[in-house]
């Protein structure tokens, strides 16, 4: 051992060091407000999938567990996630109230039901219309797979 000292690791030094590390960890999101939402929220999946892209799929009902939403939205930097995709039908409330609870891009998919108006046009519009400084991407009715294009061309992959 020689009696030189190494000069300390700084911080930056030690980020930039797990920036490179490739970790299996997610980094899209897909949420969607009910387990009837998993046929057309896969195709998301599918295309991210197939664009070699790490991803997460989850139910979670905006109005039924709105807590288990904000936790969702507010962890999900911390946890990896870079992108938001959130399907939801009728009052559609989970896109807005992820996007109220995170700063990371969240991309809408209004979803169709036998009870929705129009053939999902309230879903349509209830994400299309968020309020000023709460902004949410709006895909086509049943638009998930458009919704991984655009996560994938956000994450320019």
């Amino acid at each position: 051992m020689s009696g030189e000292s190494e000069a300390p690791v700084t911080e930056t030094q030690v980020e930039s060091a797990f920036e490179e590390l490739d970790v299996d960890s997610p980094v899209v999101g897909i949420v969607m407000g009910s387990k009837s939402d998993m046929p057309v929220m896969e195709k998301a999946g599918k295309e991210l999938e197939e664009r070699g892209i790490r991803y997460e799929l989850r139910v979670m009902s905006a109005h039924r567990d709105p807590e288990m939403v904000a936790d969702y939205a507010k962890n999900a930097r911390m946890r990896g996630l870079r992108v938001i995709i959130a399907g939801a039908g009728l009052a559609a409330a989970l896109p807005g109230v992820v996007a109220a609870h995170t700063d990371l891009p969240v991309i809408g998919v209004p979803l169709t039901s036998a009870t929705s108006v129009g053939g999902g046009l309230d879903a349509l519009l209830a994400i299309a219309q968020m309020p000023p400084g709460v902004p949410v991407a709006c895909m086509g009715i049943n638009g998930a797979r458009n919704a991984a294009v655009l996560a994938a061309k956000i994450l320019d992959c």
